[in-house]
């Protein structure tokens, strides 16, 4: 007998030892369910592991130049200060950019790692929460496995790799945000409906202040976490039974609370006021025109999201993680009660079909929401800004991967009922679609590694003839801009008074300016 079998967990039972036909279908082989989990953890993980490695080939550039100087000369409540009364008001961004490059070129390097890190471990324990809910074991390998599927889609798929997870300011401002709020919401899972008060009501204060805090973060997480917060409060109301107390409705209440007070903050701080004022008089954004033009907008952003047939992996490894846990576990045992529709205590058919879409409207208004934000800040072009879709693009690769776990679930066993083959031809199914959607992945991450080695090899000669040059005492060197990730560097404006970036280079050297070399 197998070492699944053994375990007494299968749906399926293998033949008598007799070889008799017990009417039965056999269990499918045992090794074949750890094999495809071994096999997209070896894909999906080196395909992470090669943006983490990168991390050591990060440089500066653009607003890192910026960020170093400020924290190096002001220090982290400096640069904090400095942010929200000339900058943009993003206190807790410039907080975290400010410990980040307090570290030196060691914290940009060690953030991708961290980052990677802290997600899987968050994706791996919602998955098993989720598994655990739908009555199954999670298979650790697999759920592992897809955790890195999915952060492989977020870093690669889009059109700006290099700045969701090797520029740390896009990260701290994109990527980070929706790492942090993975985290609140498996807080919120532990503690909304604790025995103890005391731990009841550090989760509610939590919530409260994580909010706030993500409010001056990240303008686009806190549209889409708040709006994903709003509605599931509506379905929290007890009458609807999905949620047996306010507890729920409360914890959610307090997150929106905690975000309006951030970006309250945010939006009235000197430094945000100055930023509107550099910008040209735009018309009103609820008026008839603005909202066609930002429609357009939400249009082309999706036109490039669907046109990166890499998101299908998403659906194929929850299907792949739904068929193992289905045909590695049974069901729990028992009745389950308050979970049918129409009884005293389970909620209605209505509200959990209302609860299984929660995700499709979030995703759709939400990245409405940020397709308006980017053009209300950046003007017609505003959504060419992908950094900032990961806000949008995690809870939908979270949708994908949650509705093919729900269908792997319930086809796993009627596939079973009809013999192995089903199971196995199905697994293998799941498996190859998978790792070919992310096997396309592969060619745009071959030209960021080598772009990114080769500029740092470049940075390096630079910066030591920079410093070399300094240290004899010159007040003007030569610079050679080395672009990379559609970043701005020195000089990309003719307008020597409006070259930011040249005028930070200048500062984290100490010398009055730079030219081009």
């Amino acid at each position: 007998m197998s070492t699944v079998a053994a375990e007494g967990e299968d749906l399926v039972t293998p033949s008598s030892p007799a070889g008799r036909n017990t009417g039965r279908p056999r269990p499918l082989p045992h090794a074949l369910l750890p094999a495809a989990g071994a096999t997209l953890l070896a894909a999906a993980g080196a395909l992470v592991a090669v943006g983490c490695f990168l991390g050591l080939y990060i440089r500066p550039t653009s607003d890192d130049w910026c960020a170093a100087w400020k924290t190096r000369d002001l220090g982290v409540l400096g640069i904090t200060a400095d942010f929200y009364t000339t900058q943009n008001g993003r206190v807790a961004n410039a907080f975290l950019s400010g410990l980040l490059y307090s570290g030196g070129p060691a914290g940009t390097k060690l953030l991708p790692t961290l980052i990677a890190v802290s997600l899987t471990a968050a994706l791996v324990l919602l998955g098993r929460r989720l598994l655990h809910t739908l009555g199954h074991a999670p298979p650790l390998l697999l759920l592992t496995a897809c955790a890195l599927a999915l952060q492989a889609l977020l870093y690669y798929a889009g059109t700006r790799s290099y700045q969701v997870l090797l520029w740390a300011p896009a990260t701290i401002s994109h990527t980070l945000p929706s790492v942090i709020g993975l985290w609140a919401l498996l807080l919120a899972l532990a503690t909304v409906n604790h025995h103890r008060r005391a731990v009841r009501t550090a989760g509610l204060a939590g919530a409260l202040l994580t909010g706030f805090a993500l409010g001056t973060l990240s303008e686009p997480f806190a549209l889409v976490s708040g709006l994903l917060a709003a509605l599931t409060a509506l379905l929290c109301l007890p009458r609807l039974r999905l949620a047996p107390t306010w507890r729920p409705f409360t914890w959610c209440l307090l997150w929106c609370t905690g975000l309006a007070c951030g970006l309250a903050v945010l939006y009235t701080s000197p430094g945000a006021r100055w930023r509107r004022a550099q910008q040209p008089e735009k018309p009103p954004m609820l008026s008839p025109a603005e909202l066609r033009a930002t429609y357009e907008d939400w249009l082309r952003m999706w036109d490039t999201v669907t046109g990166q047939r890499a998101y299908l992996a998403a659906a194929a490894a929850g299907l792949l993680l739904g068929l193992a846990a289905a045909l590695r576990t049974r069901a729990r045992p028992g009745p389950r009660t308050g979970s049918g529709p129409g009884t005293a205590t389970g909620p209605g058919r209505a509200a959990r079909a209302a609860l299984l879409l929660l995700p499709l409207p979030v995703v759709v208004l939400g990245s409405f929401a940020v397709a308006a934000g980017l053009r209300s800040g950046y003007g017609p072009t505003g959504w060419t800004y992908a950094r900032t879709w990961t806000s949008f693009l995690l809870p939908m690769e979270l949708a994908l991967c949650g509705y093919g776990v729900l269908l792997g679930v319930r086809a796993g066993p009627r596939l079973a009922a009809r013999g192995p083959a089903g199971p196995a031809a199905a697994t293998i199914a799941a498996l190859c679609l998978t790792v070919a959607s992310m096997a396309s992945l592969v060619p745009a991450l071959q030209q960021l590694t080598t772009t990114t080695v080769a500029r740092s090899v470049a940075w390096d000669a630079q910066n030591a003839r920079i410093r070399a040059e300094t240290a004899r005492g010159a007040t003007d060197a030569g610079y050679r801009p080395l672009p990379i990730g559609n970043l701005a560097e020195p000089f990309f404006t003719s307008d020597h008074r409006r070259d930011w970036v040249a005028a930070c280079v200048a500062r984290w050297y100490d010398i009055n300016r730079i030219h081009r070399r």
